[in-house]
């Protein structure tokens, strides 16, 4: 190969330089130019992206789909013939259940759990219309008082509401002497807890040995908030009771949450409860074994522990062994 030849493979070689230089400049300018595509997304942008959408939109759904449930349930067995009459029940039953899941999302706010937004069972069925509500903590719970602050909140923000809702209601129902009404065959009965006729008795004398209540639809509604607190305050798993009953016994949670689910399987088949074999079933799938906190050694302090006792001692006055039965 002389000169001539060698200089032209050269000048050759510099325009292949060149060009694969031009090239990857144009790659690197279209790059900024045209949006990756999600499949070469990195995994935080992919994350940030996931965030964005409207995380509400279900739980939004479904509380309008409970409105529209209860205020169904309302008119078809509470109401006088207009639909809107159904608001009568579920206006102040909406109205508790919105109050107890807001106490729970705010001490989880407060304690800076992650948490879902209270998402609402519908029920278009009598003689409830929902099954109530759930919240899901995401994230570690910091401590005993931040899981206790968390349990006891929303049924007692649910049960203020509830009492008030009951006494206005039981008011503006109706005493009959029991020899005196017919209730026609099939009729629901509902199971009345010992709250429950404390208030009545107090405020219109009725006698439920004696006397038959025709209950407003506002009572009804009350009624149902005082059989979802007590059901949510059963010291079993991750019910609301649960929590608290954890934060109060910690490491004895869990036996005593065994004893008292095998207790209650025994009671349902010995006086054939089977109102209550839903709930048992739904228990167990959930877990009956409460998980730990990142500080299992804090002290809840006699304030806390006081209340919480006190809480859990609702269920004797608010549970009753047969919330409904057919006449």
């Amino acid at each position: 190969m002389d000169d001539r030849d060698l200089e032209q493979a050269n000048k050759s070689l510099d325009a292949i330089r060149r060009s694969i230089a031009e090239i990857k400049s144009l790659e690197r300018d279209r790059s900024t130019i045209e949006p990756a595509s999600s499949a070469k997304r990195p995994k935080n942008e992919t994350t940030r992206c996931r965030r964005r959408r409207p995380f509400w939109l279900v739980p939004l759904f479904l509380y309008a789909a409970t409105w529209l449930t209860t205020t169904f349930v309302g008119f078809l067995c509470y109401g006088d013939g207009s639909f809107f009459s159904g608001l009568y029940f579920s206006a102040p039953l909406m109205t508790i259940l919105t109050c107890h899941e807001l106490g729970h999302y705010l001490q989880n706010r407060r304690y800076g759990i992650e948490t879902t937004l209270p998402y609402f069972i519908p029920l278009p069925i009598p003689p409830l219309g929902t099954f109530g509500a759930v919240i899901r903590m995401k994230s570690a719970v910091p401590g005993l008082r931040a899981l206790f602050d968390v349990g006891v909140s929303g049924p007692l923000a649910g049960l203020a509401l509830t009492l008030v809702f009951l006494v206005v209601g039981i008011v503006d129902s109706s005493v009959v002497p029991a020899s005196l009404e017919t209730v026609p065959e099939g009729t629901l009965v509902f199971g009345e807890p010992l709250v429950f006729q404390w208030v009545a008795r107090a405020t219109i004398g009725y006698d439920p040995a004696v006397d038959s209540l025709i209950m407003h639809p506002i009572a009804v509604a009350a009624w149902v908030g005082i059989l979802l607190t007590t059901i949510n305050l059963f010291p079993i798993g991750q019910l609301d009771g649960g929590h608290v009953f954890y934060a109060l016994t910690r490491k004895r949670a869990a036996t005593c949450s065994y004893v008292l689910f095998g207790s209650a399987i025994v009671g349902v088949l010995v006086f054939r409860l089977w109102n209550w074999i839903l709930l048992l079933v739904l228990l167990y799938f959930f877990g009956l074994r409460h998980p730990k906190t990142k500080d299992d050694e804090q002290s809840l302090g006699w304030g806390r522990t006081i209340l919480g006792w006190a809480t859990l001692a609702f269920i004797i006055v608010g549970f009753t062994a047969r919330p409904l039965s057919a006449q």
